[in-house]
């Protein structure tokens, strides 16, 4: 596993149309976040493709993640899930 992985994960987020996006927010000066909003619609999938992508699949898209099986396993044992 190269450096990169280790110490970054990626995402792409695909809509099936603009219509789907409800906002996008790229604030002037360094260190502001950049907020995209949109709407999948009704999950309808969850997969781990060779332990190493989840996708969330929606009616209106989908987001994928670079997140190993091994670490989803880690944060999942460790309770770091939160409901908020």
């Amino acid at each position: 596993m190269d450096e990169t992985r280790k110490t970054k994960t990626s995402f792409s987020l695909e809509l099936n149309t603009r219509n789907q996006i409800k906002r996008v927010a790229l604030p002037d000066g360094s260190g502001d976040k950049l907020i995209v909003e949109g709407n999948l619609g009704r999950i309808t999938d969850l997969v781990l493709v060779e332990d190493i992508l989840l996708e969330v699949i929606g009616d209106s898209g989908k987001i994928r993640i670079d997140i190993t099986r091994k670490d989803l396993e880690r944060v999942l044992r460790a309770n770091k899930v939160k409901v908020v």
